[in-house]
């Protein structure tokens, strides 16, 4: 039998939310060379949503469907940065509700056009406001929720589905993956669902396993993980999506974390880039930090450690942004390019702005 044979006989799913999950583990051999331990990442973006987020958008609409909240015909609402609101969208095409999805202005336009393209109603919020203020995206969803019949706010940030989800496939799947060797994991968080649900699962299974959250300069995260209370001071404008929040979630079971690590937006867009180079993984804004992250702890790792990384989505969310040489000069992290008139020469003085980071953070 041939390799085409073989392919053929795999499962054939009824619908394409039955694809959800079991992804790949990829050992970063580069990254692992140079941080001199086994570095694994979890490639979330072979999901069917090329995200993490489709683990919890199946189950949420199950358990509102089993409490009788959404009934047949019925609306799903959400407020999301993108990838939870793609997820979302599927099910509910193949599911059958219809799919409102608030959504912050920092959010790239291709997660903007990929909700419209699969029929979600999408509403562009201000995302430098309060959450409590009319106008965000939060405030929003909650507002259309009372107003629709037959409707169901998701509420991710609140949503037991949310770290339930991980618990009962992302963390199963990583210890099995690794037959329980894993000493580490690092996830970037969000909603704190993937990293609580996957953590809790992980701890159960041995409590020497070290959780790393990955919060983002500009959120309250780390501050309230350090002190167990939230911080104004901390509070920012930043650029990272799908990481950190000017609230605590509560999905987030700090319980569950052993310490948190805070990362900025151009180092986290510059490791993206850089882990697309060097391993051949296209992913996304958040994958960034978390690979940052891994760096900032590198003199806690030596040999003997099996480090699992979180990627959760795909890079093609940010082609207008974190993989796009303009706006990564508009954002200040790259000089000028204006000089280069030829394709070929603008690609060459990139090749050395990156080798030039990587070098300078002591990468090679």
């Amino acid at each position: 039998m041939n390799d085409t044979q073989q392919v053929a006989k795999t499962k054939i799913f009824d619908n394409i939310i039955e694809a959800v999950g079991n992804t790949p583990m990829v050992h970063l051999k580069t990254l692992s060379a140079l941080l001199g331990t086994n570095i694994y990442a979890k490639v979330e973006y072979f999901n069917p949503g090329l995200s993490a987020k489709d683990r919890i958008a199946v189950r949420a609409i199950k358990m509102a469907e089993e409490s009788g909240k959404l009934k047949p015909g019925g609306t799903v609402i959400e407020s999301t940065s993108g990838n939870t609101g793609f997820s979302l969208a599927i099910a509910c095409i193949v599911m059958g509700y219809d799919c409102i999805l608030c959504i912050p202005d920092k959010s790239s336009k291709e997660k903007i056009s990929t909700l419209k393209s699969v029929g979600a109603r999408v509403i562009v919020c201000p995302s430098n406001v309060k959450p409590e203020d009319p106008l965000s995206y939060y405030t929003q969803a909650k507002t259309l929720h009372d107003q629709t019949p037959n409707s169901v706010y998701i509420n991710q940030y609140f949503n037991v589905a949310n770290a339930e989800a991980h618990y009962a496939s992302t963390g199963p799947e990583i210890w099995d993956q690794t037959d329980g060797a894993v000493t580490h994991y690092l996830a970037a968080a969000g909603t704190g669902g993937t990293l609580s649900g996957t953590a809790k699962y992980l701890k159960e299974q041995n409590s020497e396993v070290n959780i790393i959250g990955v919060d983002a300069v500009g959120s309250v995260l780390k501050g309230y993980f350090d002190t167990k209370a939230v911080n104004k001071e901390d509070l920012q404008p930043y650029l990272l999506e799908a990481v950190g929040k000017k609230f605590v979630p509560g999905n987030l079971n700090i319980d569950v974390i052993d310490q948190f690590v805070r990362v900025n937006d151009r180092d986290s867009a510059f490791r993206a880039r850089q882990l697309a180079k060097r391993e051949g993984i296209f992913a996304g804004y958040s994958s960034g930090a978390v690979i940052q992250a891994l760096f900032q702890i590198k003199d806690q790792l030596d040999e003997s450690h099996m480090v699992v990384v979180l990627l959760p989505d795909h890079g093609s969310k940010y082609l207008s942004k974190i993989y796009n040489n303009s706006w990564m000069q508009k954002q200040g992290f790259i000089k000028s390019i204006s000089q280069y008139t030829s394709s070929y020469k603008i690609q060459k003085r990139l090749e050395k702005v990156l080798n030039k980071y990587v070098k300078y953070n002591g990468l090679i």
